[in-house]
């Protein structure tokens, strides 16, 4: 069996979807993209896949893996790895499909049988999220997963504080004490504003605070952890075990949020997850974009003893166009219940993937690009 083809697709809302095709007749699926980024990863995708993969036996994956990694001198980042992370999604989808068994069979089995998933509520800028949390809980949602704040000056007034504070204890008053709210700061937030965030929102209990301050200051999350109690998340913009390595030696994370997307796809983040169990930190992959990446997310999810919890993106702000569901041949394959999904049992990433809607949607312009956002005096504020 060989690498025969491949073709990439744009596809609304702002996904970037890899095919690749076997002379065994095997066709395997991967999300490569980086949001806002899409043409820039694509060509990477093309560049990793001409040099490295076609005409090659798909099943050796950690070996491709290295290769493609370890064949570039300049190595890691958003683009490189994320180019990565599609392309070994869809080997693990040929190779699981080859021996007709979920990826997480041939990563050692599951560890559990079904996994817990939590839903977003609000937008960029949230504001009224009370009713919208009240409406998931009434859908069996469990857990849900706001943003703190929209656009934070380094040290912003009492006001802005206790606006954030009023509208997670709205989401609190409106669930009750049974549902995890997850506070998403993120990386808006600069370090004495976190501090004074974390303090002001404990008697609230959120179940975590994500990205309290940005990756390229992960050194002061030791600061932020000693002064509050609430665990602290992060990781969506570290993209290999290097990355996470010097977090778990400061001991300052509760829980890791790789991207399969981003980080290196599934052969990494298994990695990462291993080494987070060594160190007791618990993984909760995150997954803003579409099914490759969630289905992805869910295959390392139920072989991972550590895995807290999966995000996913159904009914999420960025989603206007389309949705996780539109480009699924049988979406009952994400049914959730009662706030968790089942394990999916069909082989490779356990998905069908409708190409019909992928290349009619392909076929329209997308362009999604993160807003700019300026402070009052016109500088510019994190997104």
């Amino acid at each position: 069996m060989r690498i025969v083809d491949y073709e990439l697709f744009e596809v609304p809302p702002r996904w970037l979807f890899l095919k690749v095709t076997t002379s065994d007749g095997i066709v395997g699926w991967g999300e490569p993209v980086v949001e806002g980024r899409a043409k820039t990863v694509r060509a990477a995708v093309e560049e990793l896949m001409d040099d490295y993969l076609m005409g090659e036996d798909p099943l050796p994956i950690e070996n491709h893996w290295q290769t493609m990694y370890r064949g570039g001198f300049y190595r890691g980042g958003p683009i490189l790895m994320s180019a990565i992370a599609g392309i070994d999604q869809a080997l693990w989808d040929i190779k699981g499909k080859h021996y007709g068994a979920p990826v997480y069979e041939l990563l050692g089995g599951k560890a559990r049988n079904r996994i817990r998933v939590y839903q977003w509520i609000g937008g960029d800028r949230p504001a009224d999220v009370g009713q919208a949390a009240a409406e998931k809980v009434d859908a069996g949602f469990t857990a849900l997963k706001m943003n703190a704040t929209s656009e934070l000056r380094r040290v912003d007034t009492s006001a802005t504080v206790q606006s954030a504070v009023d509208r997670i204890a709205q989401v609190r008053e409106e669930v009750g004490d049974e549902v995890d709210i997850g506070v998403d700061f993120h990386g808006r937030v600069s370090k004495p504003m976190a501090k004074r965030l974390a303090k002001a929102l404990e008697p609230h209990e959120p179940f975590f605070i994500e990205e309290p301050v940005l990756a390229e200051h992960n050194d002061e999350l030791g600061d932020i952890a000693a002064h509050t109690t609430i665990p602290i998340a992060t990781g969506e913009r570290m993209y290999s075990r290097w990355d996470f390595k010097q977090v778990f030696e400061d001991g300052s994370v509760d829980i890791i949020q790789p991207d399969l997307s981003h980080a290196g796809g599934i052969t990494e983040v298994k990695k990462i997850a291993a080494m987070a169990e060594a160190y007791d930190v618990a993984m909760a992959p995150h997954c803003p974009l579409g099914p490759i990446a969630l289905a992805s997310c869910i295959q390392v999810d139920a072989c991972s003893s550590n895995t807290l919890i999966q995000e996913q993106s159904l009914d999420i702000h960025y989603n206007e166009t389309s949705d996780v569901l539109d480009y699924l041949a049988d979406p009952d394959v994400f049914e959730y219940r009662q706030g968790f999904v089942e394990l999916p049992t069909k082989p490779g990433l356990s998905i069908e993937i409708d190409e019909s809607t992928v290349r009619s949607n392909a076929e329209h312009e997308v362009n999604w690009h993160n807003p700019i956002w300026r402070h009052d005096d016109g500088s510019i504020a994190e997104w």
